[in-house]
């Protein structure tokens, strides 16, 4: 399982780096193996205002279809349009090229509430 440096952890496998004010993110590189290919990504709109835990889009591979949830609340400032065409740059380059949304937080410190790299390896770990 990859990990990114610089990146925090949702319990729900999405991944979040800040990027000046603003925050990127994606699904995990355990999240896109589990689901293996993915055929389908739908994001939310620019200019949506969503909480934690949200449902900002769906994810669809070959396997099954599942929920992204917002790690953190904010407004969506760009989606990555990309994945309509090309969503299989989710499971090729899931921390780069296969972002999914960029928001504007709107509770910053929720960043800090989240799990670093060690802590979401051993999450999945007990996951199992």
């Amino acid at each position: 399982m990859k990990l990114h440096p610089e990146a925090r952890y949702a319990k729900t496998h999405e991944w979040v780096r800040k990027d000046g004010d603003e925050i990127v993110t994606g699904i995990t590189d355990h999240a896109q193996e589990s689901l293996s290919d993915i055929v389908y990504v739908e994001l939310p709109e620019v200019g949506d205002s969503l909480e934690r835990g949200d449902t900002f889009g769906v994810v669809e591979s070959v396997k099954a279809a599942s929920d992204l949830y917002m790690p953190m609340g904010g407004e969506i400032s760009a989606v990555n349009e990309t994945l309509e065409n090309s969503p299989e740059l989710v499971n090729q380059d899931p921390y780069g090229k296969g972002w999914m949304i960029r928001f504007r937080p709107s509770a910053p410190p929720e960043f800090d509430d989240m799990m670093d790299g060690a802590a979401y390896e051993a999450f999945v770990a007990e996951e199992g």
